[in-house]
């Protein structure tokens, strides 16, 4: 037997929203560990490049376009984009020469996954939603395997690839620190912390409503706001008691560990955050007129399982979610208990084997 054991190497994709990103990043420190040589595909600028640069390993970008269910001009030029990506992929992945390629999902992950399968390369995808995006319905045909969060989603998936998963969650958010965030903030520790996280790109609807509410919160609470790039008010920059950000990294676990209650869209990994965190939580899922409708059966199902208090974003107001957030603070340990009780942990652990197997097999 030979002593030199081949380098195993991993391609990881998906971008457009940090959701597309975090689960990739989760599951580094692990491949690493497992000896794994990683390198990542994104789009040229996206927000994946500026995620995944922190983490020294090789970053490729190439050109992606968005599959749109509605009438729009740059339906004429984004295919000849996914076509140029998927060149580029191709390109790049005879040269990496990958044992396996894992896909969080977003639009940039279509040319990477299918070019691929096209060069006989195993796939790993992973839907976070209750059902199936587009981008991810264009991937299931050739990939391997399909990871998923929800029961649910098994019925909509072939019999032969579909796995429950759950979500990969980075272990560093188990790892805040409270007081460190209370520094950061200028908070006090004898009033309690509401967090508000719109996801990576903010929420118009949910910033609103929050700073208009805050005459209200302000009185029994500290608010730590993170908006979305551009979306900081400069009127309230020297409110006392609410802190705005346009966007953390490091910090996002020191400001978990603060809150009290979290406010949040309802993006299958960020709601999956806040199961594995036990945090208490008051979901404003995007309208179905804003989208295909997959935040408002994500926060279904949490609600359901007794995780989580809803607000539909359609009946939203500042007078509701101030009644809502303080109702939910006083109620939270109903929903930690709930939490504790739930058995969609260990993702990681699954995910990694599902690798193992594709590398060995192939």
């Amino acid at each position: 037997m030979s002593d030199i054991q081949k380098v195993k190497k991993i391609v990881l994709t998906g971008g457009g929203t940090a959701g597309h990103v975090t689960p990739n990043i989760a599951l580094i420190p692990y491949l690493k560990e497992s000896g794994y040589e990683i390198s990542y595909i994104g789009s040229y600028e996206g927000i994946e490049k500026r995620l995944i640069i922190d983490f020294d390993i090789p970053y490729y970008g190439i050109a992606t376009g968005k599959f749109r269910r509605y009438l729009d001009l740059k339906n004429l030029t984004d295919p000849f984009r996914v076509i140029k990506g998927y060149g580029e992929a191709k390109k790049i992945l005879k040269n990496i020469r990958p044992d396996v390629v894992f896909s969080k999902g977003g639009f940039v992950s279509v040319p990477v996954v299918r070019a691929a399968a096209a060069l006989h390369i195993p796939c790993i995808i992973h839907e976070s939603d209750m059902t199936p995006g587009l981008a991810n319905k264009l991937c299931i045909p050739v990939a391997n395997k399909v990871c998923c969060n929800f029961p649910e989603t098994i019925s909509m998936l072939p019999e032969d690839k579909a796995v429950l998963t759950g979500s990969p969650i980075r272990e560093e958010l188990t790892k805040g620190d409270k007081i460190a965030a209370l520094n950061m903030c200028g908070f006090t520790a004898n009033k309690p912390v509401i967090m508000v996280f719109g996801g990576s790109l903010g929420a118009a609807s949910v910033n609103e409503a929050v700073r208009k509410a805050l005459p209200s919160l302000l009185t029994d609470f500290q608010v730590v706001h993170i908006c979305g790039k551009d979306k900081v008010d400069e009127t309230l920059l020297k409110q006392e008691g609410y802190v705005q950000f346009e966007y953390v990294k490091a910090e996002l676990k020191d400001l978990f560990a603060m809150a009290d209650v979290v406010i949040s869209r309802a993006g299958a990994n960020s709601i999956c955050e806040l199961l594995a965190l036990k945090k208490p939580n008051l979901l404003i899922p995007l309208s179905a007129g804003s989208s295909r409708g997959d935040q408002i059966l994500n926060a279904k199902s949490f609600e359901s399982q007794g995780f989580s208090m809803v607000i539909d974003d359609d009946s939203l107001t500042p007078e509701l979610l101030a009644e809502k957030a303080i109702e939910l603070y006083f109620t939270r340990q109903t929903y930690i208990d709930a939490m504790g009780r739930s058995n969609q942990f260990g993702s990681i652990k699954t995910i990694m084997k599902l690798i193992e197997s594709e590398v060995n097999n192939s």
